[in-house]
């Protein structure tokens, strides 16, 4: 199976093609990257841009792996989502439970959850179940008794914004299977068993939002998102600089190798007239940079404070994204989170092969966490976008879209072609020639139960 994650974010946007083996392993083969435009702080502000941006990034990532996609998932910015927590009781008819009567409980979470109007649900998240007395079970599956009961995270996205993601990505010429927070994306991709078993702050640092989620045992506990990214130090450096804002971006980029080197002058175009050069001391390019960074961790800090579960997260703080790639921003990371245990992270090599520079590069995490969510790297049980209950163990989905194959109906072989277009790929549907065969096999399979009755009836006579 060929899973191709897509994140699309404020700055760049991200395509992983990554595939899964017999055996379960995860190997990327391809990869690509766009400049995105028609995105702002998250919100897609011109579908038709944003959706060109998608396009190219995937369409690199498919030329380089040299095959096409079996499914495909999105990132859905944490910029517009909210959160809520729901609590789901059914009764159970026998006396064992069964995937049913876990799917039964998660689904009323769901439905009796107080979902604001013009939200969408995009997860719901089984924190905790209890079996008749029995509390803080983490696999109710196989138990026996007469109630279940399922606490909650219900992950909710704003309807209109959705909406218009979708737009984007169908107009590249996409078909999404599931979406997915980018924050718990980033999650899946970075903290290893040990830090969610203790409970992790992982906080992803993007282009112009910072997305932040709470793992804690088997899900999800706590999301929130703040509007600061690394464009604001972009911004910074050009105002205090008089630069444009190119050359402030490539001075930032650089400024790792530029900080190994701190009593050399730097170069800066004049804004208006580049032909104009000014020499820059880099204390002054390192006191604007690390002003806003210190600003944008000092209000983490406080909203992860202000957070119900600000002292559980045992295992600390993780960070990543492209922010974190600043020099000694660790440092300043550690003071700034009074001390407590922080980590710069990348995608924890266990889970996934293949390239290791996109594997090595924060900026990819959210994007490989999606192809890891795609192959089955999820909580142990959760309704996904779709609706559907997802857990471990689940049966392996067919590889071929059902939406673009052709349909047998069971009295009558009938191909149907309504949902057949010209753009459907070999590789993920089922040919003419295929389905043909089917049918002549199905109705010889008749043809023969027929004459065998016909005949049996006749031999009385």
């Amino acid at each position: 199976m060929n899973i191709l994650g897509i994140d699309l974010g404020s700055t760049q946007t991200c395509a992983i093609l990554a595939q899964k083996d017999e055996e379960g392993h995860l190997n990327i083969i391809g990869s690509g990257k766009a400049k995105t435009q028609g995105v702002k702080k998250g919100a897609i502000t011109n579908i038709e841009l944003a959706s060109k941006s998608i396009a190219q990034a995937a369409k690199e990532a498919q030329i380089v792996a040299g095959v096409n996609y079996d499914k495909v998932i999105v990132s859905v910015s944490g910029a517009y989502a909210k959160s809520v927590n729901s609590v789901g009781v059914v009764n159970i008819p026998g006396s064992e439970i069964t995937i049913k009567e876990i799917h039964r409980a998660v689904s009323t979470a769901k439905h009796t959850a107080n979902i604001p109007n013009g939200y969408r649900v995009i997860h719901v998240l089984p924190y905790n179940f209890k079996v008749n007395d029995i509390d803080s079970i983490d696999d109710p599956l196989g138990m026996s008794g007469n109630r279940l009961e399922v606490l909650t995270h219900i992950v909710i996205s704003q309807e209109v914004h959705i909406k218009n993601l979708e737009k984007a990505v169908g107009l590249a010429d996409l078909r999404i299977d599931n979406l997915v927070l980018s924050g718990y994306a980033s999650s899946i991709a970075c903290l290893d068993d040990s830090e969610k078993e203790l409970g992790a702050i992982l906080i992803d640092m993007g282009g112009a939002i910072c997305d932040i989620v709470m793992h804690m045992g088997n899900s999800l506990r706590y999301n929130d998102c703040l509007l600061i990214g690394s464009t604001n130090i972009t911004q910074d450096l050009a105002v205090s600089l008089h630069t444009p804002l190119k050359e402030a971006e490539k001075i930032k980029l650089n400024y790792a190798n530029l900080s190994q080197e701190p009593e050399n002058l730097v170069k800066v175009p004049f804004i208006g007239d580049e032909r104009k050069i000014n020499d820059v001391k880099l204390e002054i390019i390192s006191n604007v940079i690390y002003a806003r960074a210190e600003e944008t961790l000092m209000i983490l800090a406080k909203m992860l404070s202000e957070s119900p579960y600000a002292n559980s997260a045992g295992a600390g703080i993780v960070l990543t994204g492209g922010m974190t790639k600043l020099a000694r921003i660790d440092e300043l990371s550690y003071a700034m989170f009074d001390n407590k245990s922080v980590r710069l992270a990348s995608v924890s090599n266990d889970k996934i092969f293949g390239f290791s520079d996109v594997i090595a590069d924060p900026e990819n995490a959210c994007a490989i966490g999606l192809c890891l969510y795609g192959a089955g790297y999820f909580t142990p049980y959760e309704l996904d976008s779709k609706d559907k209950l997802r857990y471990k163990g689940e049966p392996e989905l067919s590889n071929k879209p059902i939406q673009d194959s052709l349909v047998f109906e069971e009295e009558k072989a009938e191909i149907k072609s309504e949902n057949y277009t010209e753009n459907s790929k070999e590789s993920d549907t089922i040919t003419l020639r295929e389905n043909l065969d089917l049918l002549n096999v199905s109705k010889g399979k008749k043809d023969n139960l027929f004459s065998k009755v016909w005949n049996k009836i006749m031999s009385q006579f």
